[in-house]
Order: structure tokens, then sequence, then C-alpha cells
């Protein structure tokens, strides 16, 4: 059974259900993905069965990028988001990340691709965009916000990113909407992830950190009153796999 999500003071975080110094928390976040880097993406795979894939195909549905657009992929790592984006419209997108472990990765990953233009790493934090105000027609963020140390922080930096009328779309794990799903979901999440996560990244505990981290995330509603009290406006979302993943999207009024 999952424990109960708790709450941070001010001046803290909480990493998984621990509560830390900021700057502790995000040197521990950094590590983190500093360890799972070479393999993050191969670990999306199997512990979502793929699903992963088809939620960002539809994040990117939603945002219907269009040419000539300036996007910030916030948290964006190895940019498999920023990539997708690029292949339905001839956009300028910066993936923003505070791991250059996986910054490196995402490079290497787009040099692969055969894509050498429109793309742009840069390490940044998403409480402090490193970023001009007001320059971006969109900003996305796929599994990063609940990762972030100051959330309230890095919604008002999307939204100063942001142009007047711009949108942010983000995409998380959620709560299940089936009561029947939740048991499934903390035995999947506590006693397989662990051990998958051990077995390929080589690291039990950055995954069971992980698995934490969703319990202690806002639910639907509550991220969306979030949202709204960093100024945006329109603020929806959609569940996805009956709640597992929700998206929400949100305008820069």
């Amino acid at each position: 059974m999952a424990k109960k999500p708790g709450t941070a003071e001010a001046g803290e975080a909480l990493f998984g259900f621990r509560k830390l110094g900021a700057e502790e928390h995000a040197e521990r976040v950094r590590g983190v993905f500093a360890a799972v880097a070479p393999r993050y993406d191969l670990m999306n795979d199997l512990m979502s069965g793929g699903l992963h894939r088809v939620w960002k195909a539809l994040m990117i549905d939603w945002l219907d990028p269009r040419p000539g657009w300036t996007v910030i992929d916030i948290a964006g790592g190895t940019g498999d988001v920023a990539r997708g984006i690029l292949r339905r419209a001839d956009v300028e997108i910066v993936v923003c990340d505070p791991s250059v472990e996986m910054l490196e990765v995402g490079i290497d990953r787009t040099v692969d691709s055969g894509r050498l233009s429109g793309i742009r790493f840069v390490a940044g934090r998403a409480e402090a965009l490193p970023f001009r105000s007001g320059g971006a027609d969109a900003c996305t963020v796929a599994f990063g916000l609940r990762n972030v140390t100051d959330r309230a922080a890095a919604l008002g930096e999307a939204r100063r990113v942001l142009k007047p009328g711009g949108r942010l779309l983000c995409l998380e794990f959620s709560r299940p909407v089936a009561a029947a799903l939740r048991p499934l979901y903390d035995a999947y999440s506590y006693a397989i992830l662990p051990r998958l996560g051990a077995a390929v990244a080589g690291d039990a505990g950055a995954y069971r950190y992980l698995a934490d981290s969703i319990r202690t995330f806002p639910d639907q509603e509550a991220l969306a009153e979030e949202f709204r009290a960093a100024g945006f406006g329109a603020v929806r979302y959609r569940n996805l796999s009956a709640g597992i993943a929700a998206l929400h999207s949100a305008w820069r009024t």
C-alpha cells in the first residue's frame, strides 16, 4: 500500500516522501537522472509498455504545432518530445533540462536521427529558465514537472517566457480514476518498477524515488488549480489510460 503524500514547508521539497532542503532536493534529482540517463528511454518503454509514446503523441496532437513557432520543451531530457514536434511542423525548439547527462544523450540521439537544424539543447532549471520573457509560442513538459524543486516557481517561469496567448502543455503521471486500478498500480510501482530499474538501469533506488514522486504529486484537479494560481487561463485536462497519466493545457493570458 502506498504511503499518503506528505507536504513540504517553504524552503523544502519532497524527494519521494522525504522532506529535503531545496538545494539538496535539486542535487538529489540531478543525481537520479545522471544515473539513469543512458537507459532512460529504454526504461520508459519497458515500464509503460510503450504507452508513454502514445501519450506523448497525444500531447503533440493537442498542441498542434505550427510552422514558425518557437517552442521550449522544459525538462525535455533526451529530446523525444522535441523531435516528435519537429516531425509535425517546422518550428524552432529548445530542449531545456538541468541534467547535462540527459542532454548529452538527447544530442546524440538527435544527431543519429539525422536532425541537425531547428533544435537546441540548453542546460537550465525549470525554476529559472534561461530565456527572455514573452518569446515562446508554446512550452511543453512531459514527466518533468513532478521532479522540480519549486513547482510554483516553474509554472511562473513557463508563464513568463510565453507570449500573450501562448500555451503550456503538461503531461504527467496522475491518479487512476477507477478505484479498482489503484491497488494494482501501487503493486506494480513498488514491487516491479524498482526491480526493473535494478536489472535494466542498474539503479533500483532511482525508480523507487520515481514511484514515490508520483504518489506525492497533485491529482488532476489540484494541479489544474496550481496552473490557475500561476496566472494561466482556460485550464483543462484530459485523463489518459484511465487517469494513469493526465494531460493539462493552459494559456498565457
